[in-house]
């Protein structure tokens, strides 16, 4: 569904961002992309979502090479993907429905099929009773649902979640993490999880990447990465 075949990302100035990177992400997945700050995490997150391009290698989203593609069919592809952005990036002045409802405002649809939509993945989230409440009125987990809620509007079939915990406390966290766990499994949505937690790809995540200044150490099922890992990046994480 995503493979990224030796990617390098160079920023001007030549920073190395990614370096010869290669990963595969399949349909069905929880894949988790670890690291700390500064290792090429969100670098990664902006090529899946194409915002950025490779410097070189290519990358494969649903079969095709992205830099290959233009126009309609770019669109095209984008609209699969759904992006849940650190610090939620919810729209203060409108409430919680019309946040969830702006992407589809922005493809057109009839607002019959709006408000369905807004009620279902209200629902969805835990928050049909907060339709008409706006974004000061929430808590930081509430915030958080409404993002994923709206990320969800135009039925993508990849979410890319940017550090979706990191501004929650623990007991709240589990609860987002239940919430990514049951949309997998309710949608079979492919989930990608960007974090420096490591908390985090072992409660929820089935595959694991280690990112460590710009290389991926280690790659694999997530049990296997975390209780025999090989790179000393890893175990720094791991704490061990």
């Amino acid at each position: 569904m995503i493979k990224l075949h030796n990617v390098t990302k160079i920023y001007p100035g030549g920073e190395h961002a990614l370096r010869n990177a290669n990963i595969t992400i399949d349909e069905g997945d929880i894949f988790g992309i670890v690291g700390k700050s500064g290792a090429g995490k969100s670098t990664m997150l902006k090529l899946m979502g194409l915002l950025t391009q490779p410097t070189h290698g290519h990358i494969e989203i649903f079969g095709k090479r992205v830099e290959a593609i233009k126009g309609a069919e770019a669109n095209s592809i984008k609209k699969n993907i759904g992006t849940v952005f650190q610090g939620y990036n919810l729209l203060m002045q409108r409430s919680v429905a019309k946040n969830i409802a702006f992407p589809l405002e922005l493809a057109k649809h009839k607002k019959q099929y709006i408000d369905e939509r807004c009620a279902e993945l209200a629902a969805l989230v835990g928050l049909s009773d907060k339709l008409g409440a706006y974004p000061a009125a929430l808590s930081g987990g509430q915030k958080q649902r409404v993002a994923i809620a709206r990320s969800l509007a135009t039925q993508p079939k990849i979410l890319l979640c940017d550090e979706p915990t990191s501004a929650l406390d623990s007991f709240t966290t589990k609860e987002i993490l239940n919430l990514i766990r049951d949309i997998n499994a309710k949608l079979g949505i492919t989930i990608v999880i960007i974090t420096h937690d490591i908390g985090t790809v072992k409660a929820v995540c089935n595959k694991t990447a280690v990112l460590d200044e710009g290389l991926v150490v280690e790659v694999g099922p997530t049990d296997e990465v975390l209780t025999n890992p090989k790179n000393p990046a890893t175990r720094r994480l791991l704490d061990i």
